[in-house]
């Protein structure tokens, strides 16, 4: 990664409305550099080209840092949340929005988890590599995870539909779901379960990408 990378990022920081210190930046920075590295042997990402992995990858993850701790804050006014939230990344892959989540925040204990054994391998690669306490890779499928987290997130990981029901059990009963989307999912969103209540949909602009971007807030429903 370039020092313009360093720019450009530093840019979208400022105009996603993120105070990132340069330690922040520069493991944001060295984390690409690593996809780079690992995708040539274990196909993290179908996406190769330095350029459109600032944009496509991290500035995207970015992007969903400002709204979510909007949303943290706001249960934590509730008392719902602590000092020290759970955030569980579903389907996580090369650790998108996960390991950028944790780089960002951390405050927040972020766990990736995926079925694939290299991808869980990689995350925690970074977690050791870049020093992230707070981050873990998980080698599992979702369904198998039962402790409480106070966020869910994915990240064009499957139909929400097939997201809240497969990480249910996984989301604590006050916490949220983060559907990161990329057009408006009406369909999905008509198809849900009862069970399931969408509270908000967050549009979002991702500096230098000319692509609709949205974040689908759900939450368990309360039976009254």
């Amino acid at each position: 990664m370039s020092a313009s990378h360093l720019k450009q990022l530093g840019k979208a920081a400022t105009s996603l409305g993120l105070n990132l210190d340069a330690a922040q930046q520069a493991a944001l920075l060295e984390y690409l550099a690593l996809i780079q590295k690992w995708t040539k042997v274990y196909n993290l990402t179908a996406v190769r080209n330095p350029d459109e992995m600032l944009t496509h990858h991290l500035l995207d993850s970015l992007a969903v840092i400002a709204p979510l701790q909007k949303q943290l804050a706001a249960l934590k006014e509730q008392g719902v949340v602590g000092d020290k939230p759970r955030l569980l990344d579903v389907g996580s892959g090369a650790g998108l929005p996960g390991i950028v989540i944790a780089i960002c925040c951390p405050h927040i204990t972020v766990h990736c988890v995926d079925t694939v054994a290299k991808k869980a391998a990689f995350i925690q690669q970074v977690a050791v590599t870049l020093k992230l306490p707070n981050l873990r890779g998980i080698h599992a499928r979702v369904e198998s995870l039962t402790e409480p987290y106070d966020v869910v997130s994915s990240r064009a990981f499957a139909s929400l539909v097939d997201f809240t029901t497969w990480s249910e059990k996984a989301l604590a009963g006050q916490g949220v779901w983060m559907g990161m989307k990329g057009k408006h999912p009406a369909d999905e969103m008509a198809a849900l379960p009862v069970s399931v209540e969408v509270f908000h949909v967050e549009q979002l602009s991702v500096p230098g990408l000319d692509a609709e971007r949205c974040i689908v807030w759900m939450r368990k429903r309360v039976v009254v």
